[in-house]
């Protein structure tokens, strides 16, 4: 029984570089000849090693919602308290300011809002994505109650939230050109919040 051709690119490589794609240009603005330019692979080569755009999307953001929790999870575990580890967060996004990355944005924040909630595979996984994103906060806030920093009588599942929502609209405001000033007042006013 013959097993095919073997492959001939490097599959993390072109996985990497279609994230990155996906992330500069949204899912629909990104189109198979994008995908193809960015990963250096022939039609046939992606068809057979990703499948279709949509197949290829989703496996891009699991990868890209996969690094990001285990970096936020190893700076939650590196950091002193779960409150110098919010802190340390937000103010960390807020000096990317007027950066490339900042003007990338977040890969998950950006499909949500460009797929929204329609019941699609791809829309699906954009809102499974935030809800992950949530489900770690969760976590810090129930870590940063235990030690003091956060009001008991908070819910936790709120504050989670209003975590999730806070990064996101920071990273919207980073996005659209804002300083490094306002970003750290925002932050200020973030942090106030959550207490």
């Amino acid at each position: 029984m013959s097993l095919g051709r073997p492959l001939q690119h490097n599959p993390e490589k072109a996985l990497k570089a279609a994230v990155q794609a996906f992330w500069l240009s949204g899912y629909h603005h990104t189109s198979m000849q994008d995908l193809l330019d960015a990963m250096q692979l022939s039609r046939s080569s992606l068809y057979q090693s990703f499948g279709n755009k949509e197949t290829l999307f989703l496996l891009a953001l699991t990868r890209y919602r996969e690094e990001l929790l285990a970096t936020l999870n190893t700076a939650l575990d590196q950091e002193t308290s779960a409150w110098q580890f919010i802190e340390g967060l937000l103010l960390r996004t807020a000096q990317q300011a007027q950066s490339e990355q900042a003007a990338l944005g977040c890969l998950i924040f950006n499909s949500a809002t460009e797929l929204g909630d329609r019941g699609t595979p791809v829309s699906d996984a954009a809102v499974q994505s935030v809800q992950s994103i949530t489900q770690f906060f969760v976590k810090v806030v129930e870590k940063a109650q235990l030690e003091g920093s956060i009001a008991q009588e908070r819910d936790v599942q709120s504050a989670a939230y209003f975590l999730t929502l806070s990064m996101s609209g920071l990273r919207m405001l980073l996005k659209s050109g804002a300083s490094q000033q306002q970003a750290e007042q925002l932050v200020g006013n973030i942090l106030r919040g959550l207490r």
